[in-house]
């Protein structure tokens, strides 16, 4: 990691940690110093554990391998959902249902049932109903689409999720790590460090600071992507 990636981190503000009273025991490895009360956290050390993450998304990038992104806090929430919507991948950033790794399953069937609505919808197929018969099907899509619209896209199981904040997204974070998921996460310094197994110890509350983070790790996979198709191509005679 260069010294111009540093103090790019550096000018967002990615090394402004919690209070000191809200740090989690697991990040005091991470910690340079405490000003003013606040924990100030070693972006040297950050810097080594995005080159990690990276290096993680490009390999995920290169199989062409599915992965949920997920931030439910207000922070993080838009630049989730354009980065999934960039990579063409399923996100939640409005509420984690309970069950959507551990009880797929039934959850799957509410998102197969979104995806056959909005699909019959687009092609007309709901014209032949009543009025009465529309607007309800109207509501359940609205219904459905408030709670799984940005999960249309998976089609089974996540490969890796990307979380903003695992505390906040601890539920997540648990049925990941019950289903043998890897995690990527970004984690400010009120978090459990051994919560993922790619830790990003930064800022997870900054606008700046998340959408810097979330841009790196979008381009790590689409290197990664872009490196597969090129590998794969037929050359030309």
């Amino acid at each position: 990691m260069s010294q111009d990636s540093i103090k790019e981190m550096f000018s967002i503000g990615a090394h402004i940690g919690y209070g000191k009273t809200r740090r989690h025991p697991t990040a005091q490895p991470f910690i340079f110093t405490t000003k003013q009360r606040t924990d100030l956290i070693d972006l040297t050390k950050t810097a080594v554990q995005l080159e990690k993450a990276e290096a993680f998304l490009r390999e995920l990038g290169t199989g062409k391998k599915n992965i949920l992104l997920v931030s439910t806090k207000a922070e993080g929430r838009s630049f989730i959902k354009d980065a999934a919507e960039k990579l063409d991948m399923p996100y939640i950033n409005e509420r984690w249902i309970g069950g959507t790794l551990t009880n797929f399953g039934e959850i799957n069937k509410r998102i197969s049932l979104l995806r056959d609505l909005l699909a019959k919808k687009e092609k007309n197929e709901l014209v032949f109903k009543t009025k009465k018969e529309l607007l309800m099907i109207e509501r359940e899509i609205e219904r459905l689409t408030k709670r799984f619209g940005g999960l249309v896209s998976l089609m089974g199981m996540p490969d890796a999720i990307i979380v903003i904040d695992p505390r906040h997204e601890d539920i997540a974070v648990l049925e990941a790590a019950s289903k043998g998921i890897p995690v990527i996460a970004l984690a400010n310094t009120d978090c459990n460090m051994k919560d993922a197994e790619y830790i990003i110890t930064a800022n997870d509350t900054a606008p700046t600071s998340i959408k810097y983070f979330v841009q790196r790790l979008v381009t790590a996979y689409e290197k990664g992507r872009e490196a597969s198709v090129s590998h794969t191509a037929t050359p030309t005679v």
